[in-house]
């Protein structure tokens, strides 16, 4: 059985997958498309209540789930301009977490530091997923204004300078998930990005019980960092870009 949360006319909405009482799938349509199901049968019912491509930018789940789902919805969807195959998911805790901070002070990012933020997070979607988020739009600097405010941003300082940026993403009960990791190109290959991070990771985990990230298969600066951190692979997602 499918339930919608919302109107079908209404963006975003969740439809849940119900086998009884059992939730078998869990599928967010928004600017992103979050696919969360393990049984064929569960996706697809998500896939069929799926209506032609509309204004999302990425399509994203775990691998099976999502090669499953994209078989079913392909025909009446425009084709992806990227395809991230294989992404590791990652998990560290208090105990596998090592590292140091190397003079790398971590923090909030402050109001004042928004542009900053801002610049950096949209050099970082340039380079990861090939556009500018900020071109023609005030909405994403306001985003990230919003995110400061709420305190979800932090940044790794060296010598008064900002060297490092991340943001908390989604969390539950398990972990947190951290997301927007970029070191700016000029400050990379002095180990900053793994100290700052370490740091950030040191404080989170305070709260939750474990950090996540998820690191494309083929960024191998990426899971070097993590790994060298403690992180390790528990799950693996696919993401297809329009």
């Amino acid at each position: 059985m499918i339930g919608s949360q919302n109107s079908p006319a209404m963006r975003p909405h969740v439809y849940i997958c119900l086998n009884g009482a059992q939730i078998e799938g869990v599928a967010f349509f928004g600017r992103q498309v979050v696919l969360a199901a393990h049984e064929e049968r569960a996706i697809d019912a998500l896939a069929a209540v799926k209506t032609a491509a509309s204004f999302e930018r990425m399509i994203v789940g775990p691998r099976k789930a999502i090669e499953r789902y994209w078989e079913r919805v392909a025909p009446r969807h425009a084709q992806p301009r990227i395809v991230r195959e294989s992404q590791p998911v990652m998990v560290v805790d208090t105990k596998s977490l090592h590292g140091h901070s190397n003079g790398v002070v971590v923090r909030h990012a402050r109001p004042a530091e928004w542009q900053s933020v801002a610049a950096n997070s949209a050099a970082m979607i340039h380079e990861e997923l090939g556009y500018d988020p900020r071109a023609g739009s005030a909405e994403f600097d306001a985003n990230v204004r919003a995110a400061i405010d709420r305190k979800t941003w932090w940044v790794g300082e060296v010598e008064g300078q900002l060297c490092f940026y991340c943001s908390e993403g989604p969390y539950n009960r398990q972990t947190l998930q951290v997301q927007g990791i970029w070191t700016p190109p000029h400050l990379r290959r002095r180990g900053l990005g793994t100290a700052a991070l370490f740091g950030i990771c040191e404080q989170l985990l305070k709260e939750h019980r474990t950090v996540s990230l998820y690191v494309n298969a083929f960024n191998t600066a990426g899971l070097a960092l993590y790994k060298a951190l403690g992180f390790s692979q528990v799950a693996e997602f696919t993401t297809l870009l329009f």
